[in-house]
C-alpha cells in the first residue's frame, strides 16, 4: 500500500510517499482501507512545527480525518463489520466526558494519508450512506470542531447571531451548523468570492475585510450594539478585543484556531469575556453530529482534490489559503 510521512518540524518539503505492508488487525482491533481524506490547519502545524513538540518525531504519518471501508475485523470486534462505512475519531481515546485525549491522529500518533491503517474498534463511527467519502472525510476535525462551538458548551438558539471568521472548513461547517438551528450568521473574508459561496450557502452577513478594514464596525453597524452570540474564532489572540466586543452579555469566544496569531484561550483568566477553548470533541459528540447532519441534509464542502502522491501540493493549496471549505485527498 501507499502511504505518507512527514518529518514533524522540518517542512512540507520532507513529505515522502512510500510502498509499506498492509498492516493485519490483532484483538478488538479492525483493518480499514482509507477512501479519502482531508486536511486541516493543524497540519501545517505539525509540518512547519508552529506548535513545538505537537507532532510525533522524527516522522509521522500525517492527515486526522478520513473515511474508509472495513476491510477486516480482529477478535471480539462487534461495534463494525466487514463492509461498513466508517469515520475513525480525531482523538482515538476519547470517547465520552469533557476531558480531552492528547493522542490525536496525525500528529501524536499516526495519522490517515495512507491506503490501510489499522484502529480500535471503539475509535470508528458509522459514516451513514447519505454522505460521500470526501464528505465523510470532513466530519472528525472541521466538523465535530464547529459542532462543538455551537452546542458544547452554550447551545445556540435559533434567531441567534453566529460570528464565523473566514471560510476554511471549520467556519464553513459552522455555518451550515448553524443555519440548521435556525441561527444567523455573519461570516468574514478577503475575497468577494467566498463571501458569495458563503451567502449560497445561507450566510446572512458578509463582510469583505480587507475592504472594510474596521469589519467589526461594519457587523456592529448592520446588526446593532454586542449582537453576536458565538464568535467561531479561528484567527486568534489578534482579533480577541474585536470579537469581544460584539459577544451579546450572555455570548461566547470560541476559542479554536491560530491562523493569524497565538490562539484566543490565553487570555482565559484574564478578562470576564466567556472564553470556551474548543479541543475538537468526543465519540458521542460526533454521532451526534453526523446524525443531526443527515436530518438537516447537510452537504460538507471539499473545494479542491489531490491524490496521495500529490499530498505536497495540497499542503501548498492549504497554506496558499485559495480555498473554500476543505482540502481533499483521494486514496483510491
Amino acid at each position: 500500500m501507499k502511504q505518507a510521512t512527514i518529518e514533524s518540524g522540518k517542512g512540507i518539503e520532507t513529505i515522502a510517499i512510500r510502498e509499506v505492508p498492509v498492516p493485519k488487525p490483532g484483538p478488538g482491533e479492525v483493518l480499514v482501507r482509507i477512501r479519502a481524506a482531508t486536511l486541516n490547519f493543524r497540519d501545517l502545524i505539525v509540518a512547519k512545527g508552529l506548535i513545538p513538540g505537537y507532532g510525533k518525531t522524527p516522522e509521522v504519518v500525517p492527515l486526522s480525518c478520513c473515511a474508509a471501508v472495513v476491510e477486516a475485523i480482529g477478535e471480539g470486534v462487534t461495534r463494525v463489520a466487514v463492509g461498513e462505512r466508517v469515520v475513525p475519531l480525531f482523538a482515538p481515546h476519547w470517547l465520552s466526558g469533557s476531558s480531552p485525549d492528547p493522542r490525536m491522529l496525525g500528529g501524536p500518533i499516526d495519522g490517515v494519508a495512507r491506503q490501510y491503517a489499522v484502529f480500535s474498534a471503539h475509535s470508528l463511527c458509522h459514516l451513514p450512506d447519505e454522505l460521500g467519502d470526501l464528505e465523510g472525510a470532513t466530519l472528525a476535525c472541521a466538523g465535530l470542531t464547529a459542532w462543538s462551538a455551537l452546542t458544547a458548551f452554550r447551545p445556540t438558539a435559533p434567531g441567534e447571531w453566529v460570528l464565523a471568521h473566514g471560510t476554511g472548513g471549520v467556519s464553513i461547517a459552522a455555518l451550515q451548523f448553524a443555519k440548521a438551528m435556525g441561527a444567523k450568521v455573519a461570516i468574514t473574508s478577503s475575497s468577494p468570492a467566498k463571501l458569495a459561496r458563503a451567502a449560497s450557502l445561507g450566510a446572512d452577513l458578509c463582510v469583505d475585510y480587507r475592504a472594510t478594514p474596521d469589519w467589526a464596525a461594519q457587523v456592529r453597524k448592520a446588526l446593532g450594539e454586542r449582537p453576536i452570540a458565538n464568535v467561531i474564532d479561528t484567527v486568534g489572540d489578534v482579533q480577541f478585543d474585536d470579537n469581544a466586543a460584539l459577544l451579546s452579555s450572555d455570548g461566547q469566544l470560541s476559542a479554536i484556531g491560530m491562523l493569524a496569531s497565538d490562539f484566543s484561550w490565553a487570555r482565559m483568566g484574564q478578562t470576564d469575556v466567556n472564553i470556551a477553548p474548543i479541543g475538537v470533541g468526543n465519540r458521542d459528540q460526533h454521532e451526534a453530529m453526523t446524525a443531526f447532519i443527515v436530518q438537516h441534509c447537510i452537504r460538507p464542502v471539499v473545494d479542491a482534490v489531490y491524490d496521495l502522491d500529490r499530498l505536497a501540493d495540497a499542503y501548498r493549496h492549504l497554506e496558499s489559503g485559495a480555498f473554500f471549505g476543505k482540502v481533499g485527498v483521494n486514496l483510491l
